[in-house]
């Protein structure tokens, strides 16, 4: 038996919108991750998630494996595994924080977050920074972009490779619209601020990468 995983999907609807939507949001019906076999609709729950220090609650749904029996949560990409804020504010803060050097309180007191909420969120990303450094940039070279970093700054190249990937995805069908921290989301299966340390897959749509081991 097959553990059940949350597949991040490309959503570009805003929260509101996908509130608004309840179980008539449109979802795509994704191959199992674990059989690679087409799923079945499969009821699904409701859960939480804040913007702008607005609490919403979203429908999440589920699909189901026929010859695994394991359901699978289909979580649009503003959402983050484990988290409660959306995708664009976690990615906001790593932005002001990481990419610039600067202070956690700020960012956080902007998008009314607790800073110690922030200080998570930035931490975990930076434990993982030589992974995301290089994996995104092996994506960003295989979907045919050109990566340029600066030796020695792993953070700083942590999020050129992010931008870098997200400019040669930007254009693909499904991903207009999207966002980049709503990109990074979906291709690492909605934990890039997670607490394991295990290497993602990186998947665009029906492709999946092993980025390599730093």
């Amino acid at each position: 038996m097959f553990p059940p995983v949350s597949i991040v999907w490309p959503c570009s609807l805003s929260v509101d919108e996908y509130v608004a939507l309840g179980r008539e949001v449109e979802f795509p019906r994704p191959d199992c991750p674990s059989c690679s076999v087409p799923t079945s609709r499969w009821s699904g729950y409701q859960r939480q998630v804040r913007e702008a220090g607005q609490y919403s609650r979203i429908w999440v749904p589920r699909v189901r494996c026929g010859p695994c029996k394991v359901t699978h949560a289909l979580l649009p990409a503003f959402v983050v595994a484990g988290r409660l804020d959306v995708a664009e504010t976690i990615g906001a803060v790593i932005d002001e924080v990481v990419g610039r050097d600067g202070g956690v309180r700020p960012p956080a007191r902007r998008r009314d977050v607790p800073h110690t909420t922030a200080r998570g969120w930035v931490r975990r990303f930076v434990a993982r920074r030589a992974e995301y450094a290089i994996s995104f940039a092996a994506l960003a070279i295989d979907l045919g972009a050109e990566v340029v970093t600066e030796l020695g700054r792993a953070s700083a190249d942590a999020l050129t490779a992010i931008r870098a990937a997200w400019r040669a995805v930007s254009g693909l069908p499904g991903w207009l619209g999207c966002g980049r921290w709503r990109f990074v989301s979906a291709v690492t299966g909605g934990r890039f601020v997670a607490t394991n340390t295990n290497s993602p897959y990186l998947i665009v749509g029906k492709r999946r990468f092993m980025p390599p081991v730093p």
